[in-house]
């Protein structure tokens, strides 16, 4: 699989990445998964705190220790589970920070975090406060490189203003074409660029029934995924064009729960470097298209 350069992330990435939230438990399974996607080339891990109450880092963790320095491993912060572990509370405070990347990286079982991201963000939270911990802590090396996962156009112009994160993590698929609107345009004349998640649509534009999806009624998902099965390539590869045609897009993060899925993403990954151009821009020219209606 090609790599290709993210102006604030030292290694070369691929334009697949393996979410990792969707990844099972059970450790040997985990690892099996992680083996198989690293193996076709996948070399951006992203992982959060949040997922399974910090087991998802530590299956991580267990899974890249012969191979770390070939790895970008990505995780999150800002999510901070209740002593109870009957759910979580939204805590971007500095001094939570600076806590919760130490825990990180003891499940992480890794001396460093190549990317470490804020898990959300509102115009109420500190940013400056935040991002003043994120680079404490590149100056510290315990990180590389930071970001922030967000959909929020009016979140994304305030942090430029403030920071220059080397990624921001947002929905975009052709049932999920907000980000054209003025998030791409913007990020598109940065250094910042766009790790996908979402490029499948939770598979609606593939193998599972149709249903809603945003504001889109099951009719409508339908028609777009009959769009998609016209063209003769099958939906991975389409969405995964798809995904990448964007200019301010880095990586197309894609959870897989078996090495099943990540065959077929990797095969979606091939087939789609076949596909035409000018195939998207007809399609894109047929997709419906919408816009944010809040935190514009």
């Amino acid at each position: 699989m090609e790599k290709r350069q993210i102006p604030g992330l030292s290694m070369q990435i691929s334009p697949i990445s393996l979410g990792c939230m969707s990844l099972p438990a059970k450790p040997k399974e985990s690892q099996a998964i992680l083996e198989r996607a690293i193996a076709a080339g996948i070399n951006l891990l992203d992982t959060a705190d949040l997922y399974q109450q910090g087991l998802n880092e530590e299956l991580v963790g267990a899974a890249i220790r012969t191979q770390r320095d070939r790895l970008t491993i990505a995780t999150k912060v800002g999510n901070q589970w209740r002593p109870d572990g009957n759910g979580w509370d939204w805590n971007p405070r500095k001094d939570y920070i600076l806590k919760a990347v130490e825990d990180s990286l003891k499940r992480l079982n890794t001396d460093y975090i190549d990317l470490y991201q804020l898990h959300g963000g509102t115009l109420e939270d500190p940013l400056e406060e935040v991002f003043e911990a994120f680079e404490s802590l590149k100056t510290q090396g315990k990180i590389r490189a930071y970001g922030i996962s967000s959909i929020r156009p009016n979140v994304i112009r305030k942090v430029l203003q403030i920071a220059n994160p080397a990624t921001i993590m947002m929905q975009y698929s052709p049932l999920d074409r907000r980000p054209e609107e003025e998030v791409f345009p913007l990020l598109s004349k940065s250094q910042t660029r766009v790790l996908v998640r979402g490029a499948l649509a939770k598979g609606l534009l593939i193998d599972k029934p149709a249903s809603s999806y945003l504001d889109y009624s099951p009719t409508e998902v339908d028609a777009v995924g009959q769009m998609i099965k016209d063209t003769g390539y099958s939906p991975e590869g389409i969405l995964i064009k798809f995904g990448l045609s964007q200019e301010a897009v880095g990586s197309l993060v894609i959870g897989a729960s078996s090495t099943e899925q990540i065959e077929k993403i990797t095969k979606g990954y091939r087939e789609a470097q076949q596909i035409p151009e000018e195939l998207i821009t007809d399609l894109m020219a047929k997709f419906p298209i919408n816009h944010y209606q809040q935190h514009r």
